[in-house]
This record gives structure tokens, C-alpha cells and sequence, in this order.
């Protein structure tokens, strides 16, 4: 089981060799082939807990809850499988697209940096240790963010870490707050004495306090302005793995913190998230409809799609957890997707801008049903994955009686629709307007550059067809996120 470790110490290898040697030409094949192993490491993992359930490791062997516990169950193996997929095509996209200014040598050390904290996030079992991958995502995805240190970028960057840093400073009050009531950090430990404690109430300061830090980690309403004043600065290679990966982190924490052990009054919390799942979905789908900058309209997009993520949290029954999960796993590479195409678009045409963008879909065909796909996909048109994924959400908001949300969702859908549809028949259907970004030669694009956008729409794709496969790991998922015992007794069994 000491492979537990490995999510997190092989990005910290990495990152010591790229420091040691500082060459570009390591680089390019450090990061696909270091990502590609991670990849593989995360598939095994995710066999391991197929067979086991869960799996924990004690570091240095201290046994829980005195020690640092490492604990990997189906949620955490899935997001650790979808996350490396992301990373690897990156990592491939990175070496085509990244702009020339910023040398790959220090792109792949805080790309490394922003894996080993988000990986540590995922796997983690104590809160304090949460908050410390926490800090090293943000210190990696501040300096990504400042690479090329345009003015936009700089003051993109401050923004991002200004409100960030808000959010890690509600965590530390929490975990704070916490341990002074509990005596303990570890969240096998706390669920153990949660819920069985009649005094747990009390415990609602402490979970504002994580709320607040994650609402804004996982960018929902009111707490999402740092994304869209951000996520448009940087190169798109660096927005890609962002809209993949980022706030994902923030969304897995909240379903592991408020079905562990935050459970001492689900009727106002679940309520609570409900609504903030339903303003999530339609401030982020209004503010894109009215854009026209294809990634400030992604950037709302990732707000939008947050809240189908936290409503599943909010209904809060088996079906709806699962529907959640399968949401959280397609968006990830659907998103990451659209980002990837929308730098190819750049690429080609030299803009984002979608009234100074046409006649793609003549000249790249390939181009353009690579932007179907994932676009499909989070507007939810059958087959592709995002479909399944409203389906059983919305099935779900039906069967519990939660009409409201589910109404909300569904027309939220439209806006996405619309958005997607409005850039498909911009950039792809209408003549190329005359203009300084039109371009008098077909600028060819190589295998290797549509390879990364390839692989998620087949994974989007696959995900669609063989949907009764993946929902049968999310509802493992689920189930497992709702009955604790399991996730408790493997990691205090030398403490009970």
C-alpha cells in the first residue's frame, strides 16, 4: 500500500530533477512521460480500491489519528484517474502551444507543483494537511498564472490571490476552530466523534468557516469573481489545465467535509447548497451568454457547471451524489476540452475575439468537430457524457422532490446550449470578416496538435457510450461518500 504515497512524491521528483538540470529539452519529455506514469499509477489505484474498498496508509507508521493518514477511496481514486488524463494531454498540448516567452523548463516545475498539491488534496485524511496542498496549489497556480508577465496577466494574478488568500485564511480559522473543539484533525477521527456527539451542532461556526473557504476555492455564487477577472490572462495552455482541474478541488472537498463528518444538520446545509447550486448555474450561464471572448465565456461556464456539481451535494441522496460525481468526471474533460480548441482557434486566426473569427469550419473540419464534441457535452446532447449526467441529476431532483432546482437546471442547459452554439456559429459557420486577423494561407495544423483535444472527445465520447460502466464507479462512489463506516474503520483500525 506504500503506492498510496507515490500521486505525491513522484511530482515532487520530478520537480527536483527540472530543478537540478534547468534544460527546456528535459522538459518536453519529463512532462508528457511524467504525467503519462502518474496516469498509469492512478489507473492501478483505482483497480486497488476495486478491490479493497478503501486503502490508507500511515506515514512513518503513527498510527490514526496521531499520525498523517494518506486514505483513498472510489471518489478520491476517479478524481485522481481524470485529473491525470488531463495532465498528460496538457502536458502534450504545452509543448505546441505554450508561448515562446515562457520557457518550458519552469512551466513543468509548477506544473508538477499544482499536480503534487492537488493530487495531496485528494488523498489526504487529515484537515490540517488539506490546507497545506492547498497552499501549494495556490503558490504553483499564481506563479502559472504570472508566466509571460503581461500587465493583464500581473493583474489577473492579484486578483487571484488576493480573494484565494481570503479563502485560505476562512480554511485556517477552521481548521483552527476545529481542533480547538475536537482535540483532532483527522477526518476518520472527527466523523467518528461527530456523529455520535448530541453537542455536534455546535459545530455549525466551524462549518461556515469551511464553507466560505471552499465556496471560493470552488468558485461559487456570490464567491466566483476571482475566476473570470483571471482565468482570460494567462497563456491558454495554463487556462486549460485550470478550468480542468482548480475548482474541482474545491467541489471534492466540499462533498468530502459535508458527508464525513459536517452532517449534524443536513436540513439547513443541504437547503443552504441548493441555493447557492441554483444562482452558481445562472449567474455563470447569463454572464457568458452575454459575452463574446470565447474563454471569458468558458470561464463563466465553469461557473455555471459548478452548480450541477454542489446540487447533487444539496439533494443529497445516493442517485444524486452519483449524478454529481458523473458530472464532475465529464466536466473536467469537456471543459478542459473547449479551452484546448480555443487555443487552436487563436492559433489559426490570432484572436479570441468571436466578431473578428469565421469560416472555420471550411478550412478546418477536424477543428471543428473537435469543438462539437465537448460542446455537446456540457450543453448535454445525447450520446456524449453530459447528457447522462443532467439525466440522472435531474432524475434524481425529481424522484426527492426537489422541483425548484431541477427547473433551474434545466433551463440553465439552454443557456448553455445557447453559448455553445453561438460560438459554433461564429467562429466556425460565418464568412471570415475582413479584417487584421484575417489570414490569406490556410495555416496547417499538425497531428500532434489536434492529439490532446483527441483524446478528451473520445474519452467525452466513451464516457457516453459506456455511461451504465461509469455511473456503476460513481455509484460505488456515492454510497461509499454516505455510509462512512467503511471509510472509519479502515483508517482507525489500530484505534478504536
Amino acid at each position: 500500500m506504500s503506492l498510496i504515497a507515490f500521486p505525491i512524491l513522484f511530482p515532487f521528483i520530478l520537480i527536483i530533477i527540472l530543478l537540478i538540470f534547468r534544460s527546456d529539452r528535459l522538459s518536453r519529455w519529463f512532462g508528457p512521460i511524467g504525467t503519462g506514469l502518474l496516469a498509469m499509477l492512478s489507473v492501478y489505484l483505482l483497480v486497488l480500491v476495486r478491490e479493497h474498498g478503501v486503502i490508507a496508509l500511515q506515514m512513518g507508521g503513527w498510527e490514526a489519528p496521531f499520525g498523517i493518514t494518506l486514505v483513498i477511496d472510489y471518489f478520491s481514486a476517479l478524481m485522481l484517474v481524470v485529473s491525470s488524463i488531463i495532465t498528460f494531454v496538457v502536458a502534450i498540448y504545452a509543448l505546441y502551444f505554450l508561448t515562446a516567452r515562457i520557457r518550458l523548463n519552469r512551466f513543468f516545475i509548477f506544473f508538477f507543483g499544482l499536480i503534487m498539491g492537488m493530487n495531496g488534496s485528494f488523498i489526504t485524511g487529515d484537515v490540517f494537511n488539506l490546507f497545506v496542498w492547498f497552499e501549494v496549489m495556490l503558490m504553483s497556480s499564481f506563479v502559472l498564472i504570472t508566466l509571460g508577465r503581461t500587465k493583464d496577466q500581473l493583474e489577473g494574478g492579484i486578483k487571484y490571490l488576493a480573494l484565494n488568500l481570503i479563502g485560505s485564511l476562512f480554511l485556517l480559522a477552521g481548521v483552527g476552530l476545529l481542533y480547538g473543539k475536537t482535540g483532532t484533525l483527522n477526518m476518520a477521527h472527527l466523523a467518528q466523534i461527530l456523529t455520535t456527539d448530541d453537542q455536534a451542532i455546535l459545530m455549525n461556526t466551524s462549518a461556515v468557516l469551511f464553507f466560505v473557504a471552499f465556496g471560493i476555492k470552488a468558485a461559487v455564487f456570490p464567491l466566483y469573481f476571482w475566476l473570470p477577472a483571471s482565468y482570460h490572462t494567462p497563456d491558454v495552455t495554463i487556462t486549460s489545465l485550470f478550468a480542468g482541474l482548480l475548482t474541482k478541488v474545491g467541489v471534492y472537498t466540499f462533498f468530502r467535509f459535508f458527508t464525513l463528518f459536517f452532517v449534524h444538520d443536513p436540513q439547513f446545509w443541504h437547503q443552504l447548497i441548493l441555493v447557492i447550486a441554483g444562482f452558481t448555474m445562472v449567474a455563470g450561464g447569463m454572464a457568458a451568454a452575454a459575452h463574446y471572448e470565447t474563454r471569458r465565456i468558458l470561464s463563466y461556464h465553469i461557473i455555471s457547471q459548478i452548480g450541477y456539481m454542489i446540487m447533487g451535494l444539496g439533494i443529497f441522496t445516493p442517485l444524486a451524489v452519483a449524478g454529481a460525481i458523473f458530472f464532475t468526471l465529464h466536466n473536467m474533460l469537456a471543459k478542459t476540452n473547449t479551452f484546448l480548441v480555443s487555443g487552436m482557434i487563436n492559433k489559426v486566426r490570432g484572436t479570441y475575439l468571436l466578431k473578428n473569427i469565421g469560416g472555420l469550419y471550411k478550412e478546418y473540419p477536424l477543428m471543428a468537430i473537435l469543438f462539437i464534441i465537448p460542446a455537446f457535452a456540457l450543453a448535454g446532447v445525447p450520446p456524449v457524457s453530459g447528457f447522462f449526467a443532467k439525466f440522472i441529476l435531474i432524475k434524481a431532483g425529481i424522484e426527492n422532490g426537489n422541483y425548484g432546482i431541477t427547473a433551474v437546471a434545466v433551463l440553465t442547459g439552454l443557456l448553455t446550449l445557447y453559448s455553445m452554439l453561438k460560438i459554433w456559429n461564429e467562429a466556425f459557420l460565418k464568412v471570415q470578416p475582413h479584417n487584421e486577423f484575417e489570414k490569406n494561407t490556410i495555416q496547417k495544423l499538425s497531428f500532434m496538435e489536434y492529439l490532446p483535444s483527441v483524446i478528451l472527445g473520445a474519452a467525452s465520447i466513451l464516457m457516453g457510450v459506456f455511461a451504465y460502466y461509469v455511473f456503476d464507479f460513481t455509484m460505488e462512489a456515492a454510497n461509499q461518500l454516505l455510509d462512512t463506516e467503511l471509510y472509519i474503520k479502515t483508517v482507525l483500525k489500530g484505534y478504536q
